[in-house]
């Protein structure tokens, strides 16, 4: 295997490994890990991390998947900027449906607060790249980011620097991925990254 094709292969686990999808599972592993959450049961942790997984990664990853089939397209081709309203029509309706289900269970307010952060990330990421195509995958460690500063400012015992060392570098790792496999520039990656963060952080600590 030559150089280049070992690169490529990389930078294809990697994006694979972290998609966006996995956000909200992971700011909401962090709410019940670092509150008061963290005594609650372990079978209560586990059905809410289902329902969420199912909302947010599993249902719109099969439909998304189903989509591109009928429409005979490669994974690039689906990554281009016209073919992408779909994809995140499907993906807000998701996280709508989460939120929504959430919220009419009662679920506590900083579980669904990050739900909502993701939603507004893939929002605010689709308004621009009606424009301009920013990267998704930056912006949702971007949003992991801000959901790490938002966290740290308010909860007594959690040290967010660690966590937001490892979420930059993260984004670094992410974002070169990316670019190997010409999905974005420099500055799409960088603009995801920012839009993440911004929009995570207001989302979190202002809802």
């Amino acid at each position: 295997m030559t150089r280049q094709k070992s690169l490529i292969l990389g930078a294809r686990i990697i994006s694979l490994i972290f998609n966006p999808f996995y956000l909200p599972l992971v700011g909401i592993a962090l709410v019940l890990t670092f509150t008061f959450m963290i005594d609650f049961p372990i079978e209560y942790k586990l059905i809410l991390l289902g329902v969420v997984y199912l909302l947010t990664v599993l249902i719109p990853t099969m439909l998304i998947f189903i989509y591109r089939i009928f429409r005979k397209w490669t994974l690039q081709e689906l990554g281009q900027k016209r073919h992408l309203v779909v994809p995140y029509a499907i993906s807000i309706a998701c996280y709508t449906l989460c939120v929504w289900l959430l919220y009419n269970n009662n679920v506590f307010h900083d579980i669904i607060v990050v739900v909502i952060a993701a939603l507004l990330i893939q929002v605010v990421t689709i308004i621009i790249n009606f424009w301009w195509k920013v990267s998704i995958h930056t912006a949702a460690i971007g949003g992991v980011s801000g959901a790490l500063m938002a966290f740290g400012l308010y909860l007594n015992n959690f040290n967010p620097i660690w966590w937001l060392t490892l979420s930059i570098f993260l984004a670094g790792l992410m974002g070169t991925a990316r670019m190997i496999l010409r999905q974005h520039s420099l500055g799409q990656v960088v603009t995801g990254y920012f839009v993440g963060i911004v929009t995570a952080f207001l989302s979190i600590y202002y809802i």
